[in-house]
């Protein structure tokens, strides 16, 4: 039977953010940036080619990719509660099999299992079980939420590479998932309870937060319902919401995986560490600022302009690639927009779908963008070593942004004309 819970009286459904917060803490931090942990300390422990373990990430985003389509069920039918923590066991889990793995075939086996994970702990799981409890704050709610992502860049990840350099990979896992897991236990426990759910209009198909109440349904086209996988493959309305932000993360997500190796030359190791935080932190701060006022804008203009500006901030940072300051400055314009491209997808399907569509469309609308930017690293790669240096590459991401940026634009709806 679906699980359920009853709706109590607003205002006792921000620990719902809480508890959401250390699940994108805990899914980034071993989900995304633990990979490249993974990475460095399985080349050093085994001799196994880069080429070998990057495969195995490559299959978990893959396999991830296609298991995010059934969260938002799983969420239905287990409740929140039960698939942050077992989706956060699962990725503890895995990391512990990767420490211990001994020959490739485990490598491989435990990406498996960790893609069980991300997709418990990831951004369709985070955005569905906020949809569960916040309908007039959604916006800032899930902004609140996914800073957990850019928190694990700053503190899971830094504390598994001292920790392995010190103690050794399994160690080093074994404690960070210990200290994570006593603070989202406690968390989702209080966080999720049945009955903590914010009071929405009787039509589950309101009309946006975002709209005025002279901006009412009457004012704008019906919001699409679409209740199968084959009815979103075929809306032209999906796809200008799926196709842009694919195209920019893929970009994004590339630039990150390159980001170390361009900075280098300029900024040495000191530098390039200090750079890299500092994008992690203007992505929290991005976050928080926009949640603050999301609900009042037009979320597909705020989409280009984050495309744009991370388009401005690459421009700089090629054509004056030899100055520190300049690259300081385009890696923290950059960074305020890499949280909020996550963000983003979700607000404006909550906002441009019925809100039974919700689940349904955001999960197959990140399968579609996470399969996409798991190949923008590779991308990125070939076309370095084709032609001998990163303009090219960081070419190639300014043009998938400004493609993403203007079928964002095309994709508004048209206003109809007002009822006399």
């Amino acid at each position: 039977m679906p699980h359920a819970s009853p709706r109590a009286s607003p205002g006792f459904n921000w620990p719902v953010v809480v508890a959401c917060f250390f699940t994108a803490l805990f899914g980034w931090g071993f989900g995304f940036y633990g990979q490249a942990v993974y990475l460095a300390e399985l080349h050093k422990l085994h001799g196994w080619s880069t080429a070998l373990i990057s495969s195995a990430t490559t299959l978990y985003y893959l396999f991830g990719a296609a298991l995010l389509t059934l969260a938002p069920a799983a969420i239905e039918r287990l409740g929140p509660r039960a698939v942050h923590l077992g989706g956060a066991a699962l990725l503890a889990a895995a990391a512990v099999g990767l420490a211990l793995a001994s020959a490739p075939w485990q490598l491989y086996a435990a990406n498996l299992v960790m893609a069980f994970g991300w997709a418990s702990t990831s951004t369709t799981a985070i955005a569905t079980t906020i949809s569960l409890w916040f309908h007039r704050r959604r916006g800032l709610a899930l902004s609140l939420a996914l800073n957990g992502a850019s928190a694990a860049g700053f503190t899971v990840a830094p504390a598994l590479v001292q920790l392995s350099a010190g103690y050794g990979l399994l160690t080093a896992v074994l404690a960070v998932a210990a200290a994570l897991f006593a603070l989202l236990v406690p968390a989702a426990l209080f966080g999720m309870r049945a009955g903590q759910r914010e009071e929405e209009p009787e039509s589950g198909d309101a009309t946006p937060p975002a709209l005025s109440a002279e901006e009412g349904p009457a004012a704008i086209e019906p919001l699409p319902v679409l209740l199968r996988r084959a009815e979103a493959l075929a809306s032209f309305r999906f796809w200008s919401v799926t196709a842009p932000f694919a195209l920019a993360l893929a970009a994004q997500v590339g630039f990150i995986v390159h980001q170390v190796a361009f900075l280098l030359p300029t900024l040495g190791h000191e530098g390039t560490s200090t750079a890299v935080a500092a994008t992690a932190i203007a992505a929290a701060v991005g976050r928080v600022g926009l949640g603050l006022v999301i609900d009042r804008l037009d979320q597909r203009i705020v989409s280009a302009a984050a495309c744009t500006s991370q388009v401005a901030a690459l421009l700089a940072m090629l054509l004056f690639h030899e100055s520190a300051l300049v690259l300081y400055l385009g890696c923290i314009v950059f960074g305020l927009s890499v949280g909020n491209l996550i963000t983003l997808p979700a607000l404006i399907i909550q906002h441009e779908f019925a809100t039974r569509s919700f689940g349904l469309v955001m999960g197959l609308s990140t399968a579609i963008c996470q399969f996409t930017y798991a190949f923008g690293p590779a991308l990125l790669g070939a076309v370095h070593d084709a032609s001998g240096g990163y303009r090219p590459a960081l070419g190639l991401c300014m043009a998938l942004e400004i493609a993403a940026a203007g079928i964002i634009l095309v994709g508004r709806r048209p206003k109809a004309a007002r009822a006399p």
